[in-house]
């Protein structure tokens, strides 16, 4: 890796915050300019790409988790030139699916009618390795991030996952060096989707599948997260 740091741009999920990224923001700082962008203030990706891409540096390194991997797909559509290696995490390529969508909705109804302060805990067994979900620490990152980000976020955050484009076709155009890694008990964005967006890639993507992990991979397994994340850096 060259001498001069690079700078890694991390993208949250729905209803997270730097705290998803804390052990590698931590880790990777020796070795990159590491910023976490907040995707809270827009209620679609494009806007929310842009809004990255107005803040980046001319080139950078992208990483993006669930959500914030949707956002790192359309940042590869508005401005490839810019990245230098992408990194898609427990994510996926796919347009919302209808029972998806509806269950979105039905989220989005309980939360504007009062109830947003459950909203986390029942996200909670979707999100993470049922060890995970016994692990108070854990735990309290999850839904100290979903406080924080609140209600009017998080339904402007649904509103932008519900209408995203499938991007399969895409993928096969992005030409840097791509890490895709997700947790193997990922609920909301299985191995196989995964599998699929690394063989779309082809001979530029690595897939590194994270063993007893769900969803929120960075908070689960950090150390491992962050290890294949170096590794990656090591490829600019």
């Amino acid at each position: 890796m060259n001498v001069e740091k690079r700078t890694l741009i991390l993208l949250p999920g729905l209803l997270c915050d730097d705290a998803l990224w804390a052990h590698q923001s931590a880790f990777l700082s020796e070795f990159a300019h590491v910023i976490v962008s907040d995707l809270t203030r827009e209620d679609n990706i494009p806007d929310m790409a842009r809004h990255v891409l107005t803040r980046a540096p001319e080139k950078f390194a992208l990483a993006g988790l669930s959500m914030g991997g949707y956002v790192a797909q359309e940042i590869m559509r508005q401005a490839p030139h810019r990245v230098l290696s992408l990194a898609l995490i427990d994510t996926n390529a796919h347009a919302d699916q209808p029972a998806q969508t509806a269950r979105r909705r039905a989220l989005m109804d309980e939360a504007e009618h009062g109830q947003f302060i459950g909203v986390g805990r029942k996200l909670l067994p979707a999100l993470v390795h049922p060890d995970s979900a016994k692990n108070e620490e854990i735990v309290a990152t999850v839904l100290g991030m979903a406080a924080r980000v609140g209600k009017n976020a998080f339904l402007r955050q649904q509103n932008a996952i519900m209408h995203r484009v499938d991007g399969r076709a895409d993928l096969a155009r992005v030409d840097c060096p791509t890490l895709v890694m997700c947790g193997a008990e990922d609920m909301l964005a299985p191995v196989e989707l995964h599998q699929e967006m690394a063989a779309a890639i082809g001979d530029n993507a690595d897939l590194v599948v994270i063993e007893h992990c769900g969803h929120l991979s960075p908070i689960e397994r950090p150390e491992e997260v962050s290890a294949a994340l170096f590794d990656w850096l090591q490829g600019i």
